[in-house]
């Protein structure tokens, strides 16, 4: 089944790109890209992993945009990237050159008029004080005046990933709600500019997984959320990559009357979307994914690949049941999302074998997702825990459960399912539910959270499981004192 699914949903370019196994790595330190700055057309050569935020403040003197944290947590670097499909802020200080190629940048020099007149969000920041010492200000402006393009009202989202340690937010939201119904300045509105092939990003899976295959060792790219901290943090030295941004085949969602499949490369942001419409309590655990610029570059597949035991999807994937799909060279194959992670840093998945995309169920009406951190927005998770329990004639049918933080990998807890499985769907049998957490996870203490805390959480994620179904209002941001 597998198989057919991938051959269908990912069935590759016409265009089949004839991959040299060498072109990429002969080209590591000469890559050539091709972008708008500002509207201004430019063409760099650069290494595949200099950040945006670097060049832009030692190669062309636009210090406008700040660093602060070098991680993409605090949004002082966040620039407007648009592309033929979407106008997104991103964290310039973990976005690679190679990454623009045939997009347009708007750094805070370039939101503002040619004449000098301000963007309606600058306007407004500055009618309502929303700035005091101004650090931060540059990344509010790309992230508001991306939001504003898009028509966006949701400004505590827009805004999420953007710190500010001195105004407050309260009039940086009043400034956002000033703009809204302002029009789209002429200038934000670009064409992005015609580029050819990149010989580092294949335009096709068949050329992507011919080249991986033949360069097993080579780091994959794809939003760089992950391996953006690899350089500007671990220092690593990369030296033979390819990045998936231009991968077509790797973006695609297609949605049929049983299944959601989405490829490898659709971004959070997307997969955020499509959830919306069918699963509801994901999406709002993927609201609270990393931060809007985040999510704007980070992959779905990329979350899974990294095998993280703190991975936010997988917990929810493995209690709907989803497949995944891989390739190497030309040979795919489909397997059960749980059975791909094996042990800590372990996965199943050969050298040079590509995770193409995941298939999931489009409805699950009982399924919730609970994500516990230090920070409600933009924090890596304690403990992220998936129920999808099916009850039929008040008996327990079936019972699938995941978590993420309470071991070495995201999997499924066994002993609770099976103290569920057949038993009566009552508070009697959640209590005696909860207490087998213990032998299904043995939890580490962390500077999150201790390995008691874990599991004490866990087993009240399973009673706030069974009171939400029973139809109890049990969100922090609905239950009122």
């Amino acid at each position: 089944m597998g198989k057919a699914l991938g051959a269908s949903v990912y069935a590759a370019s016409t265009d089949r790109q004839n991959p040299d196994p060498n072109l990429v790595t002969r080209q590591v330190n000469d890559m050539k890209v091709s972008f708008l700055l500002n509207g201004e057309a430019v063409e760099v050569n650069t290494s595949p992993t200099q950040t945006l935020l670097d060049w832009l403040r030692i190669e062309r003197g636009l210090t406008g945009t700040k660093e602060g944290c070098n991680e993409g947590d605090c949004g002082a670097c966040s620039v407007i990237v648009t592309d033929q499909a979407s106008k997104r802020a991103l964290n310039a200080c973990i976005l690679f050159m190679p990454q623009l190629h045939g997009k347009a940048v708007r750094t805070v020099e370039g939101i503002s008029g040619h004449n000098g007149q301000l963007h309606p969000v600058q306007q407004a920041m500055v009618d309502h004080h929303g700035s005091q010492c101004g650090f931060c200000t540059p990344g509010f402006i790309a992230s508001m005046a991306a939001g504003h393009a898009n028509g966006r009202t949701d400004h505590d989202d827009v805004v999420a990933g953007n710190l500010c340690r001195c105004t407050g937010y309260a009039p940086i939201i009043r400034a956002a709600d000033a703009a809204e119904n302002a029009p789209v300045p002429t200038w934000m509105t670009e064409p992005t500019p015609p580029t050819g092939p990149a010989p580092f990003a294949p335009e096709t899976l068949y050329a992507l997984a011919a080249w991986y295959a033949a360069n097993p060792d080579a780091t994959v790219i794809a939003g760089a959320t992950d391996v953006g901290l690899w350089v500007t943090k671990q220092l690593r030295e990369l030296d033979s990559v390819v990045f998936l941004n231009r991968c077509a085949d790797l973006q695609k969602t297609s949605v049929t009357d049983d299944t959601i499949t989405f490829g490898a490369g659709v971004t959070m942001q997307d997969v955020h979307q499509t959830l919306r419409d069918h699963h509801p309590s994901y999406a709002e655990m993927v609201r609270r994914y990393g931060s809007e610029q985040v999510r704007g570059a980070a992959t779905i597949g990329g979350n899974i690949a990294n095998g993280s035991p703190i991975g936010d999807n997988p917990p929810a994937l493995i209690a709907l049941g989803a497949t995944l799909h891989l390739r190497h060279d030309q040979v795919e194959r489909s397997i059960p999302i749980e059975d791909f992670f094996i042990a800590y840093g372990k996965q199943d998945r050969a050298k040079g074998e590509l995770v193409t995309g995941v298939t999931l169920p489009k409805s699950a009406p009982a399924l919730r997702v609970y994500k516990l951190s230090k920070r409600f927005d933009q924090d890596i998770s304690a403990v992220c825990g998936a129920f999808n329990v099916t009850v039929t004639d008040g008996i327990v049918a079936e019972a699938r459960i995941a978590f993420g933080g309470m071991a070495g990998t995201p999997h499924r807890a066994p002993a609770v399912e099976g103290a569920l499985t057949g038993q009566p769907w009552t508070n009697a049998t959640i209590i005696a539910a909860a207490a087998k957490f213990a032998d299904d996870y043995t939890p580490m203490s962390d500077m999150r959270a201790s390995a008691s805390y874990r599991q004490e959480v866990a087993a009240n994620m399973l009673h706030r499981y069974f009171a939400e179904l029973a139809g109890e209002a049990v969100n922090v941001l609905e239950v009122q004192p």
